[in-house]
Parts: structure tokens; C-alpha cells; sequence
């Protein structure tokens, strides 16, 4: 009896150690219809599943990166290398607002969209009548479609650009060759044209600013004889370059910034915020009496073959 009474003791005992396995089965997170494989996968897919939102957002982030450049060219005519019916042409306003589906224009001056910049290339081809150079450059109009309204130092004007050369060729001993990026040109009158015998009313650049040597390089104009008084003071011979100026800062192939502020008798040219030279003086005093217009763009100071570059401007605005 005590013999029958051990045994099923020993029984129970073993199907209650059954049962706990059992249960302890169904609540094993790792079972055979569920392998480590399986849990690996899952914890994949659940990866998976947060890179596709973090690419997502990368893509929403480069739909919003495509933006154009906010530069308004209801004041600018633009002049490009190349020649039809045999003249350079050139597009003015309101022509010059639709850029961007203009055919002749596309390859000189389009849209970079993705760094919000308005792009000027050019090369060595045809040239305007008083230079050797090309140029797909940008010439202020006060009156939209005219060139005869213009400005003096005593109405004063300012210019303020962001802009950068991100590519330019070199010459034969593997130096850079160099472009003008903005420009303040004279004129003269209908009046002093006549006055002083003039078929033209072409007058020297008061002001060249040059990307030169991955700096910028400043270049004004100066009487060969400051003692030069009357009519004699319009013709293009009684000027000459000055000696020219480097900013220290080296652009090189970066952005950066460029101000222009004119006043009566006085030019200030200021790079970055930062540096800044100012011309003042007889000479200034004495270009009071020619018309001016702002350019901007890219001016190729050579005419190598194979030669190029590429201006982008990111803001420009003028104000008087």
C-alpha cells in the first residue's frame, strides 16, 4: 500500500513537471514556426522600414532644394558672344524675363536650379565694337529697352552681388586666365558727342572689377594730366588705367560677396563685408561729368583657343 501510495506520488509529480514545461513552451518567444532567422528578418524589415522614412525625408529635402535665383532683370539687357544677321546679339527687356525657354540665350545664360544661381558662360567668338574680348555680360537700363538714361556720381548708385567662378581655363604656361564680373562704364551724351566730334557715345570704365589669380582685382580709371580741364576732359585718350588693387582675401573658386557704392566725387568697392579700398580725389571730381550704367556677368579677358569660363550669380540688385 505504501509502495502504491509512492508511486503515484511519484507520478503526479512528473506530469505536474510536464505541465509546467508545456506552459513554459507557449510563452517561449523562439519557437520552431518562429526561428532566430525569422527574428532577425523581422528586426531587417523593421530597419528597413526607418530607412525608407529617413529616405523619404532625403527626398522631400531635394524637391526643396531646387530653387531658382531671385535676381530681377527688368533693368538688364544682356549681350552674348555670338553674331546674327551680322550683329552680336543682344536681349533686352521684356525679352530677357523669359531667359529661360530663349534659344539663344540657353547656352550662355540659363537657370543652375539646384544652387539657385543664374549662370553666365562664355569662350572666345565675336566681340563688340570697342573690345577683343567676348562676353556674356549684363548691361544696366534705367528705362527698360533704352540706353539712354543713365546716371551721374552726383545721383549716385550702389551694386551688391554674390556670385562665384567655379570653372575657368587656363593659358599655354597653365595659369587661369582671367574674367571681368562687374563694371561700371561711361558714356557721353548726345551733346558732348557732338561737342567733341565723337561718332560714338563710348567713354572709358570708371571701374573693372576682375576674378584674377583666384582673387579679386580692382582696376579705376585716372587723367594722364590731372591739370586736363574743359571738353578735353571727355575724350577716351585723356584716361588711362591706374596701377590696380588686390584684395588680400583669395576667392579662389568659392562664393562671394561684391559692393559697389558711388557717390558724388568718391567709389567704394567693398569684398565680403570686409575689405574695402576707396578711390576719392581729383580724378573722381573730374569724371563728374560723364553718364554711367552698371554690367555684370562674365567678360573673358583672353582669346586663347579652347578658352572658357563660368560666372554664377547667386544675387544681384541695384538701387539709385
Amino acid at each position: 500500500m505504501r509502495i502504491m501510495h509512492k508511486i503515484c506520488k511519484r507520478v503526479i509529480s512528473f506530469l505536474v513537471i510536464l505541465v509546467l514545461f508545456a506552459c513554459q513552451d507557449k510563452e517561449d518567444p523562439i519557437s520552431d514556426d518562429f526561428s532566430i532567422d525569422d527574428k532577425e528578418e523581422q528586426i531587417d524589415t523593421e530597419n528597413n522600414d526607418d530607412n525608407s522614412d529617413e529616405t523619404n525625408e532625403e527626398e522631400e529635402e531635394e524637391e526643396v532644394s531646387y530653387v531658382l535665383p531671385e535676381i530681377d532683370l527688368s533693368n538688364w539687357k544682356v549681350t552674348l558672344p555670338i553674331v546674327e544677321n551680322g550683329k552680336l546679339i543682344e536681349v533686352e527687356p521684356p525679352e530677357i524675363l523669359n531667359y529661360a525657354t530663349n534659344a539663344d540665350l540657353q547656352p550662355f545664360m540659363y537657370n543652375d536650379s539646384i544652387e539657385g544661381a543664374l549662370v553666365f558662360y562664355t569662350y572666345p567668338e565675336s566681340t563688340t565694337a570697342n573690345s577683343s574680348y567676348s562676353r556674356t555680360e549684363l548691361r544696366e537700363q534705367m528705362v527698360p529697352g533704352s540706353n539712354s538714361t543713365n546716371w551721374t556720381f552726383s545721383e549716385t548708385g550702389r551694386m551688391k552681388g554674390t556670385l562665384a567662378v567655379p570653372n575657368i581655363s587656363k593659358d599655354a604656361t597653365g595659369k587661369y586666365h582671367r574674367t571681368m564680373v562687374m563694371q561700371i562704364h561711361g558714356r557721353i551724351t548726345n551733346e558732348q558727342r557732338d561737342l567733341i566730334g565723337e561718332n560714338d557715345n563710348n567713354a572709358p570704365p570708371i571701374l573693372k572689377i576682375y576674378w584674377q589669380n583666384e582673387k579679386v582685382r580692382v582696376l579705376t580709371k585716372k587723367l594722364v594730366d590731372p591739370n586736363t580741364t574743359g571738353n578735353d576732359v571727355l575724350y577716351t585718350s585723356a584716361w588711362e588705367d591706374n596701377e590696380g588693387f588686390y584684395f588680400q582675401e583669395e576667392v579662389g573658386f568659392e562664393k562671394f560677396s561684391l559692393e559697389i557704392i558711388v557717390e558724388e566725387a568718391k567709389m567704394e568697392i567693398i569684398l565680403n563685408d570686409n575689405e574695402s579700398v576707396v578711390y576719392d580725389g581729383i580724378h573722381m571730381e573730374k569724371w563728374g561729368v560723364f553718364e554711367n550704367y552698371f554690367k555684370a556677368g562674365n567678360y573673358l579677358q583672353t582669346t586663347d583657343a579652347g578658352a572658357e569660363a563660368t560666372v554664377k550669380y547667386y544675387e544681384l540688385e541695384v538701387t539709385h
